[in-house]
């Protein structure tokens, strides 16, 4: 025998609220429709809704028009941002590298231990001076 199942409905209702801040992200210029499509898992026809709905300045029967290029400038202006940190974490990581090597050279050739070691011996201070 088999059991009644139902299906579960897929539809989902967002809050006035939620609708609200999507649109000021949208209009402050910060994500693009598709980018908000990608981000939130919305359909672009319910953005699109939403922005004619709660928009300030978009009104329907007006096209909004998204320029590709600028949201390419931004992508391309993000790897190259990502691609000087990782320059810059790179140079760091080598000027380590390379004080570890001169201290480690500085100890084994010189005999200076220049890293501080928890269980060294406290100093005694200098020996007094002797006025002549």
């Amino acid at each position: 025998m088999k059991a009644n199942i139902k299906l579960i409905s897929k539809h989902r209702k967002f809050s006035e609220d939620f609708k609200k801040s999507i649109v000021n992200e949208f209009e402050s210029g910060k994500f693009s429709v598709l980018q908000l499509q990608r981000m939130y898992n919305i359909s672009r026809a319910s953005l699109y809704k939403w922005i004619y709905t709660y928009s300030s300045s978009n009104e329907r029967g007006q096209r909004i028009v998204e320029m590709k290029d600028s949201s390419t400038q931004k992508l391309k202006a993000l790897e190259q941002k990502i691609k000087d940190l990782e320059r810059a974490v790179g140079q760091k990581q080598i000027m380590i590298d390379y004080l570890e090597k001169m201290i480690d050279i500085a100890n084994e050739e010189l005999n200076i231990d220049i890293k501080k070691n928890s269980n060294t011996p406290q100093s005694n201070g200098s020996a007094p001076t002797r006025k002549k």
